[in-house]
């Protein structure tokens, strides 16, 4: 079992230390844990996010994850990510962090439209247009080669009675199989029953004969331990006719 969606608390919206989410995912069997926070980014303007971690932090966040993964290397595997949007006037700075730190993945969680310091929120209902804007926004950050899978595709808040949204919505289950890149089923969305997963979603990626995969989206060390959602989850997508997999593509 492995689970490559796991926060710090850097994000501040996260409990608990890292040493805590490692010996929770070693006491539950997992045999590899991604940590992937949510990136920080460089802003021009000195703007300082309220759900990220700060830039001045990326350094001790690889340095304390680096240590950890050679303390318990014996008994689990421990990949250093992060969980990134397509902000596309920051894509050279965040290529450059990758290469600076030697990450092994990132992980896209497409919150915000363009920046979280400007755009709008994509976890509220969205219009048609800025539905597009995130479809567009997904698709072009899946074409980068960077990213090893979509976290919480449908975590835009799309109407999900209109057939314009679902067609739009669709393209993102059309280019994942086109590229063979897997699709979150979101545990922390799924237990807490938020607007996403979504079942119209997943009736996409059924036609679409998507990969998924399934991230704990892990906020507090418990997270790892509950194998009950873990299970319930993975039966549910199996009934449903999807293929499950925990093979990603890293960096390095």
């Amino acid at each position: 079992m492995k689970n490559y969606h796991t926060h710090t608390t850097r994000c501040m919206h996260a409990i608990g230390s890292e040493e805590e989410y490692i010996l929770a995912a070693i006491s539950a069997g997992y045999t590899e844990l991604g940590f992937s926070d949510h990136t920080p980014w460089h802003y021009e303007s000195g703007y300082h996010a309220t759900m990220r971690m700060d830039e001045s932090q990326l350094e001790d966040y690889v340095h304390t994850l680096s240590a950890l993964r050679d303390k318990y290397k014996d008994k689990i595997s421990i990949k250093i990510g992060l969980e990134c949007e397509y902000f596309e006037d920051k894509m050279e700075w965040l290529k450059d962090q990758l290469e600076k730190y030697k990450l092994d993945y990132i992980i896209l969680g497409n919150h915000f439209d363009g920046s979280d310091e400007t755009g709008i929120y994509y976890g509220y209902p969205v219009s048609l247009e800025e539905l597009k804007r995130y479809v567009s926004q997904v698709i072009k950050a899946m074409d980068t080669g960077l990213f090893s899978y979509v976290a919480h595709p449908d975590v835009v808040f799309y109407d999900e009675k209109n057939q314009e949204h679902i067609d739009e919505l669709e393209k993102i289950c059309i280019h994942a199989a086109e590229i063979d890149m897997p699709l979150e089923f979101n545990l922390l969305g799924y237990k807490a029953m938020r607007h996403y997963p979504s079942q119209p979603f997943i009736d996409l990626c059924k036609k679409h004969h998507n990969r998924i995969i399934i991230g704990t989206d892990a906020h507090e060390p418990s997270a790892l331990k509950d194998t009950k959602t873990y299970n319930r989850a993975y039966t549910y997508l199996k009934e449903s006719g999807l293929e499950i997999t925990e093979d990603i593509k890293m960096l390095r």
